[in-house]
């Protein structure tokens, strides 16, 4: 089996779109949030909370021709994998490595809904005005990973990952796999999405959203006896894999090594999840790692701030790991970025592991008694050096991811 490591990554999320930019703001403890003033046209829909990107556009060297088929969703994908790419000093090699040997495995949990309401008024008002030729490749679940294959020319491995909240850790860990059996010699990966009050809407439903709609900066509170739910939030993040003789043979700067993925179904329920199966998740990530519970130094939580969801997964993570590991929650400062939250709360975690600091959870005052017995991070963060880390995030349809880097100092 060949080893994988990260030589570049990017990307956009509602308190930054540089890691510079995202550490400031997480160290000074600055979330995203916001009320949504566009959604108070919304009748029923209960939460008025966003996490939006601020001042996202596309740059002048995008033509109206690369544009036509990507919605925001893609839009944001294909310019977080350019600034990936670049950063790996591979963006400029394109034309000459690109052999078959260079894929994609890229996620999010739906496309544009932009371009999904043109069918819908075609559906309602038996009338196809509106609708053109790009309109489906908008809409699609796949629209990212296509449009960043095609607009960079990459004719290896496509990979679609459509999982919901794991669509971006599954997209870096099928990557992983892909290179580790040999199949491809680099991958870009990772995870988008755009945000849209049909999102908050969906968790509306199940009663999941937070409603502190006269209190933005105080949701979401992952792990606290007082959070009142989950916050929608908006990114994109891509990192950049490569085979170990492959980036050395051409002098890339290597971030860290990707030693383990576990990836599982609960097969129980479509929306509650089940602590047993993210526990087996860890486990299995760990058995891929071949290390011990022992070396992982921090845990990335998925941690969306509602009850059950904390419950489950703080308790599975104690289990597995077997003590009171150092943990924190990405979400409390972005919200839940759906298809993008595992590539994004990866990329971070990454930066964090290099530099031996690990932000807070923001708004965790009163811990939660039924939460598992670990070592929750609050305020400014602290300062860790460790060689593992673990980055875990859990979906709709009981679908489980854990990915674990080490720590690069060759």
């Amino acid at each position: 089996m060949k080893r994988v490591v990260i030589t570049g990554g990017a990307g956009f999320s509602p308190i930054g779109s540089s890691w510079e930019e995202i550490k400031a703001n997480l160290a000074e403890e600055k979330t995203g949030t916001q009320y949504m003033t566009d959604w108070d046209i919304y009748d029923g829909l209960t939460t008025r909370l966003g996490a939006p990107i601020k001042n996202f556009s596309m740059p002048p060297h995008y033509t109206r021709k690369h544009l036509r088929s990507m919605g925001r969703v893609a839009q944001l994908g294909t310019l977080a994998t350019e600034q990936a790419l670049e950063s790996a000093g591979l963006l400029e090699e394109l034309p000459r490595l690109s052999r078959g040997k260079i894929g994609v495995s890229y996620g999010s949990s739906m496309g544009s809904t932009n371009a999904i309401a043109v069918f819908g008024h075609m559906l309602n008002q038996h009338a196809t005005d509106g609708l053109n030729a790009n309109s489906y490749l908008k809409m699609m679940s796949h629209t990212a990973a296509v449009n960043i294959g095609v607009h960079f020319g990459l004719q290896g491995r496509i990979i679609t990952t459509s999982s919901a909240c794991t669509s971006g850790s599954q997209g870096i860990g099928y990557a992983y796999e892909a290179i580790k059996s040999g199949a491809q010699d680099i991958m870009v990966a990772g995870g988008a999405e755009e945000l849209c009050p049909t999102q908050a809407a969906v968790f509306d439903t199940l009663y999941a959203t937070s409603t502190c709609n006269d209190t933005p900066e105080c949701s979401p509170r992952p792990f606290d006896r007082d959070r009142d739910g989950l916050v929608i939030g908006e990114g994109a993040s891509t990192v950049v894999l490569e085979e170990l003789s492959f980036a050395q043979a051409r002098g890339a700067t290597i971030l860290a090594e990707i030693v383990g993925y576990g990836t599982n179904s609960d097969g129980m329920h479509v929306t509650q999840p089940n602590s047993e199966t993210m526990e087996v998740a860890m486990r299995l990530a760990l058995e891929d790692a071949g290390i011990n519970s022992a070396n992982i130094g921090y845990v990335s939580a998925h941690g969306t701030a509602t009850d059950r969801g904390d419950v489950a997964e703080t308790q599975a993570t104690r289990r597995a790991l077997g003590r009171a590991v150092p943990i924190s929650a990405f979400k409390s400062y972005t919200g839940h970025t759906l298809g993008a939250c595992g590539a994004l709360e990866a990329w971070v975690t990454i930066h964090m592991m290099r530099e031996r600091w690990f932000h807070g959870t923001a708004n965790l005052r009163n811990l939660d008694a039924d939460c598992g017995d670990l070592d929750y991070l609050t305020g400014s963060g602290r300062n860790i050096t460790c060689d593992y880390v673990m980055s875990n995030n859990f979906a709709f349809g009981g679908i489980n991811t854990s990915l674990i880097f080490k720590r690069w100092d060759q």
